[in-house]
């Protein structure tokens, strides 16, 4: 038989399947602070509603491909809510099976090959490994400690063949926030630079500060920006695998045009039952805030007594922390905690090269696992 596609070979290994198997080899007893995966199950009335839809024989056929028009209604009338951002939710809203799927498309749907897309390093790995999948330059930039992890705009530098600017705010792996001057520049420097502009809000109501602003209420952002956002992490509810995109009219259908020829939407019954989350987001948010903030200060805590000293993070279920050791690489540092601890983290190398020095754990464990894992730790540090 003849080999796979080249373009494969493009792609490293995926560094979450790696850790797999090292927890696997390392039996039972792993406290487990990899995979940002809520451990909290979807709030019970969102499941009635699902039930209630799987029920209607109607929701049993194919969905309309953007979504249906009653939840990207739900959709614009929140982000109006929560953002002050007016949608039209026919030409400006996109249901997506996933966030990932939706990022991944439209990098397909905008980038042609050769033309650059910058993104920010660490960061999620689909932004590099799509771009390199549709034929495109990715070119990484450093987000910095000691400019608070936001990508420094103004450093920036654009030529004809740049296509696209990629943010996350609030942040993977770094829980770093954006700011409205900040996210003003970005827009400012796409529009100058005729570009487009994403930002990945998938995080949006995890925060522990003031919440975080949309790209989409910079005056002259629909002109060249979409946001992503997901019923995931917000709701509890990432096996479900639904997300949405708003934003400028053209990225949207853009975007439609590959969902298009590629899927069939989300199931319909899982559509209805976020209408019922979105109803719900405020209830949800302060819940999973305060557990979330209860986490963060239990590891922080156990993380300070033992002189491994981490800055809180603003926003996320992540903690962000340079490793403790000097001269080790983040993923032997990591291989080597999990062999003699049993204690999982996942090595910052796997968000880009500016990640390698940090570790990132995901604060989807109860309390009394975070404490343990420092008890661990206070003997093997």
């Amino acid at each position: 038989m003849r080999e796979h596609a080249k373009r494969l070979d493009l792609l490293p290994r995926y560094l979450f399947a790696e850790l797999d198997e090292a927890k696997a080899a390392y039996g039972e007893g792993v406290i487990d602070f990899g995979v940002g995966d809520p451990d909290r199950p979807t709030h019970p009335e969102i499941v009635n509603a699902l039930n209630r839809a799987v029920k209607d024989a109607s929701t049993h056929r194919y969905p309309n491909y953007e979504g249906s028009l009653t939840l990207r209604r739900d959709i614009a009338e929140w982000y109006k809510t929560r953002f002050g951002v007016e949608l039209d939710p026919e030409t400006e809203v996109c249901v997506l099976i996933g966030s990932k799927e939706g990022l991944s498309h439209l990098i397909w749907a905008l980038v042609d090959p050769g033309e650059e897309v910058i993104y920010p390093d660490p960061s999620y790995p689909v932004y590099r490994n799509q771009t390199l999948l549709a034929a495109g330059k990715p070119t990484p930039v450093p987000l910095l400690e000691e400019n608070h992890f936001l990508m420094d705009i103004p450093r920036l530098r654009a030529t004809q063949q740049t296509k696209l600017l990629i943010l996350n705010y609030p942040s993977n792996p770094t829980g770093a926030v954006s700011t409205p001057i900040h996210l003003s520049e970005a827009v400012q420097f796409s529009r100058s630079h005729n570009l487009w502009l994403v930002n990945d809000n998938c995080y949006t109501e995890i925060y522990f500060d003031d919440p975080p602003p949309s790209v989409l209420s910079v005056p002259g952002a629909k002109d060249c920006a979409v946001e992503f956002g997901s019923f995931s992490k917000t709701f509890n509810m990432t096996g479900w695998r639904l997300g949405f995109a708003v934003g400028n009219a053209r990225m949207i259908a853009a975007l439609k045009k590959i969902k298009q020829n590629t899927d069939s939407g989300p199931f319909t019954a899982i559509q209805r039952a976020a209408q019922t989350a979105l109803e719900l987001v405020s209830e949800i948010g302060s819940q999973l805030r305060k557990l979330y903030k209860s986490r963060r200060g239990t590891l922080l805590a156990g993380l300070n007594r033992l002189g491994w000293i981490v800055p809180p993070p603003k926003a996320t279920f992540y903690v962000w922390a340079r490793i403790p050791i000097q001269g080790q690489t983040s993923l032997g540092f990591s291989k080597r905690m999990l062999s003699e601890t049993g204690v999982l983290v996942t090595p910052g190398i796997g968000f880009g090269e500016a990640g390698e020095g940090f570790v990132r754990f995901s604060l989807t464990i109860e309390r009394a696992q975070i404490e343990e894992a420092v008890d661990r730790l206070s003997k093997w540090l």
